[in-house]
């Protein structure tokens, strides 16, 4: 069998009352990780679960590959950074998300969330507001008429009733109260069912939930002149990570309710929040916030003129409302033992929607005269509209960028291929693959090749590998940022030039060797202990290899290949350990240590040219089980790398991707998931009514909206999962459409006594959906 990883970096957008739907749709990616690791484990599953681990299944039985799905990278704003703060911790955690959805149905109400002050006291609360909001509400054309539908507009009149006759001017929803309410959800999870991590041991998971510094803290800008300026910054994240191999954990309940308390900090509907607001709630409850120090020295920017935890934070989605920038610098440091197919996958409620009028009746109006936007409407939807809304056109083009220079250096290295084989061949003659790999001629022969590389490069070498320095140079100076924070940005500009003043000092800053040729002593030396890029650049290059000229000249799996690859990758899994800051993370290094004591001490703990060693004994052994001229390709692809390093790691800008392959971008709305209905959001959420506010004034629409967002979430998640594979393996159209009514009719039997106010819909979607298709017998993982 091939292994094979789909992972998602998810990415949740806001939506105000649409965070129910958003629930859902969290609630299947829970689901189909949880199945998926049941899938590995050997275990069952359950409803909507079940399904997908008969996907996996199929997919193993079609294809022989075993694909292993998770989320590990989740960013959010506002409502989407709520569900992904929830979602984070139940995969780092093994918690369930089902004890939350009653939460969702009953406590995200108008009349939970205002604020105990702002509630009216009695019928007679503003008694003279009454008949005022009634002739509102009633008049013709009154904003119930034109964004609610009929069904629920006298629940809605009944809670906006209520809510007029709350305290004007200032928000009506309570800061406290909600801090409560996310509490609430954690003692929930807490207290429900619990499994296994849904992530590999050693997989780090990373949440980036997107906040507004309202007043701003200043940035350092250099200028050519004057040479330094500040700016006003006012984006903001927060940033946990999950590593149990760093010794991290999701565990900070009140930093988490803190990030999702502030995300969702919706401008005029709840007050701004600071950590005074959490520590009164914390306080009354009785709990104690230990990494509290800690929180606000990571998490929040720092000043000298205030207490940052005065620092006033509002609505994420203000500047940020789909926070792809943190997710793709999370591509870093990912470990890989197996081959990856990284998918961005975004939740948009409602991509394709814009407010429908009603007319009095409840009805749709259409073809209304259009006019330009008058006075408050421009204001209006320049302040809050048009920033939350502002298309993701440069995160996708910037990830596009991403695989387009990844496609491009395949190319390139395509076209090099036939030359650099002939350069290798040329160098150790016809008989060198004839002899069994060793893992002392592996390092004989790859030292070999180095060195003739680079002394045929040329003049082209000194660029190379300044390039190979400085991409060197400045990882080794993030590193010691993160081990040793700086004390701010000048400092930490210090400490980076004291670092390039030492490595010139080591006579470095030479490049090329005597005449021009090749490497210098000083650098081959430099590179053997701390050049882990080009090694993992390699590993993936050789396992790009083997699926292209090896493997694809097979019509079945060949276990000398699948051996192979498992060498590879677990020659791969010894440099990106030593990548990681977990293998660094105790390093004792005194505080008046120079530079160059940190250059040497990353070296020593890393070892390097230790686990060469390590990684030659798998390679050579896998290599000697080849056929003879599958492991001459092979050869030729390992010791020709450095050739094809020097000519594509310039249009790499001295970067590796650490997932080779290019990567793909999904997402996940009404408008996409038309299995059983077609219409977008129009057509089926109620939560985008009543401007987005809808969900909040029904428990009927909160019941529509949550069944919803599982169904689509499903929908969609088979799509995605089905597509990592192509070819002769990939699952027909037919059968997709079997496993998605088997999901769907899962989905509403379980949901059908918990959603008693969408009896209606339930029987409908199941004359929609159709007949149940038959479930087969339990399999394990290996078919």
């Amino acid at each position: 069998m091939r292994e094979k990883e789909l992972r998602f970096a998810l990415i949740c957008y806001g939506g105000i009352s649409l965070a129910v739907y958003m629930h859902g749709i969290t609630k299947e990616v829970w689901r189909l990780a949880a199945a998926s690791r049941a899938f590995h484990d050997g275990e069952t599953a359950e409803g909507s679960g079940r399904v997908y681990r008969d996907l996996l299944a199929d997919i193993l039985a079609g294809s022989n590959i075993r694909l292993r799905v998770l989320a590990d990278i989740v960013a959010g704003a506002s409502a989407g950074g709520i569900n992904g703060v929830f979602l984070a911790r139940a995969l780092a955690t093994g918690q369930s998300l089902d004890p939350l959805t009653e939460l969702w149905l009953t406590d995200a109400d108008v009349d939970r969330l205002l604020d105990p002050d702002a509630r009216p006291l009695s019928a007679a609360t503003k008694f003279w507001a009454v008949p005022i909001a009634g002739w509102a509400m009633k008049r013709r054309g009154n904003v119930i008429d034109r964004t609610v539908g009929g069904a629920a507009q006298e629940e809605v009149r009944a809670k906006l009733s209520r809510f007029v006759r709350a305290r004007w001017f200032e928000p009506p929803f309570g800061g406290e109260t909600f801090s409560n309410l996310i509490l609430d959800a954690f003692d929930a999870m807490d207290g429900g069912p619990r499994g296994p991590a849904l992530v590999p041991a050693g997989q780090p998971v990373d949440l980036f939930v997107s906040v507004t510094d309202f007043a701003g803290h200043s940035m350092p800008l250099a200028l050519n002149s004057p040479t330094r300026v500040t700016e006003q910054e006012h984006r903001l994240v927060i940033h946990f990570r999950h590593d149990g191999r760093a010794g991290k954990r999701l565990d900070d309940v009140a930093g988490l309710a803190a990030a999702a308390r502030a995300t969702a900090s919706f401008p005029g509907a709840f007050p701004p929040f600071t950590l005074r607001e959490i520590d009164a709630v914390l306080e009354k409850r009785g709990i104690a916030w230990p990494d509290r120090a800690d929180f606000i020295r990571v998490q929040l920017p720092q000043s000298d003129e205030a207490d940052p935890a005065d620092r006033v934070l509002i609505d994420g989605s203000v500047l940020a409302n789909a926070p792809f920038r943190p997710a793709i610098a999370a591509l870093k440091q990912r470990p890989a033992r197996r081959e990856i197919d990284r998918r961005f996958v975004y939740i948009d409620p409602k991509p394709d929607y814009r407010s429908i009028s009603f007319n009095r009746h409840g009805d749709a109006v259409e073809g209304e005269e259009k006019k330009l936007p008058g006075f408050l409407t421009t204001i209006l939807g320049a302040l809050s509209e048009i920033p939350r809304e502002q298309p993701i056109r440069d995160n996708v083009e910037a990830i596009e960028a991403m695989s387009r220079r990844i496609r491009r250096m395949q190319h390139i290295v395509d076209a090099m291929k036939v030359e650099v084989e002939e350069q290798v061949a040329a160098l150790f003659g016809t008989t060198f693959f004839l002899g069994t790999p060793t893992p002392a001629r592996l390092d004989k022969w790859r030292t070999r090749a180095q060195t003739e590389a680079a002394s045929r490069a040329g003049f082209a070498y000194a660029p190379y590998g300044h390039l190979k320095l400085s991409a060197i140079v400045e990882e080794l100076a993030r590193v010691i940022d993160r081990l040793a924070p700086a004390e701010g940005a000048v400092h930490r500009a210090n400490r980076r030039q004291a670092l390039w003043d030492e490595v010139r000092a080591r006579g470095l800053d030479r490049i090329s060797g005597k005449k021009g040729a090749g490497a210098s002593r000083d650098a081959i030396d430099f590179f053997r202990n701390h050049d882990i890029g080009f090694r993992i650049r390699r590993l993936r290059f050789l396992a790009r290899e083997l699926d292209t000229a090896v493997e694809a000249k097979r019509d079945e799996r060949d276990p000398a290949c699948e051996a192979m690859r498992e060498a590879i990758f677990a020659a791969l899994g010894f440099y990106l350990e030593r990548e990681g800051d977990s293998w660094l993370g105790d390093l004792d290094i005194p505080a008046d240590a120079g530079l160059g004591a940190w250059i040497d001490a990353i070296a020593d703990r890393r070892d390097l040219v230790a686990v060469d060693g390590e990684a030659d004994v798998l390679l050579a052994k896998a290599l000697g089980a080849l056929p003879k001229d599958d492991r001459r390709t092979m050869l030729l692809a390992y010791l020709g790398y450095p050739f094809y390093d020097i000519a594509t790691l310039p249009l790499l800008q001295g970067e590796g991707f650490d997932e080779f392959d290019p990567i793909k971008v999904d997402r996940i709305s009404p408008s996409d998931a038309t299995a059983i209905r077609t219409g977008g959001a129009a057509a089926m959420l109620k939560g985008i009514e009543f401007n987005s506010f809808g969900a909040f004034f029904s428990r009927a629409y909160r019941e529509n909206d949550y069944l919803w967002g599982r169904l689509h979430g499903a929908d969609r998640l088979i799509d995605i999962v089905a597509s990592s594979v192509t070819g002769d393996g990939a699952l027909s159209g037919e059968a997709l459409a079997n496993l998605k009514r088997q999901a769907f009719h899962a989905i509403l039997d379980e949901e059908e006594k918990r959603l008693p106010q969408v009896e209606a819909l339930i029987a409908k979607l199941r004359e929609e959906i159709g007949p149940v298709p038959p479930l087969r017998e339990e399999q394990g993982a290996t078919g």
